[in-house]
């Protein structure tokens, strides 16, 4: 039986450690572990992670649009 890849053939099924998002996702826990959960001091944290989930995302549907099903 052959061996899977070591990488999912699709983006989705990437590891969060593999997002470009990544080191915003961690600065946000950080934020967290460092004020005690107090999630007012992290707003701005969670802003620019979600940015840029948001922009991730828009890029995914962007190459996916493209794609057929059937090819």
């Amino acid at each position: 039986m052959a061996s899977r890849a070591a990488t999912p053939p699709y983006p989705s099924g990437a590891r969060i450690a593999d997002s470009p998002c990544f080191p915003k996702y961690t600065a946000s826990l950080k934020c967290l572990e460092e004020y005690g959960s107090d999630k007012s001091k992290c707003q701005e944290h969670f802003d620019v992670y979600k940015e840029c989930k948001k922009k991730e995302r828009e890029a995914r549907l962007e190459r996916n649009k493209n794609r057929s099903l059937f090819s």
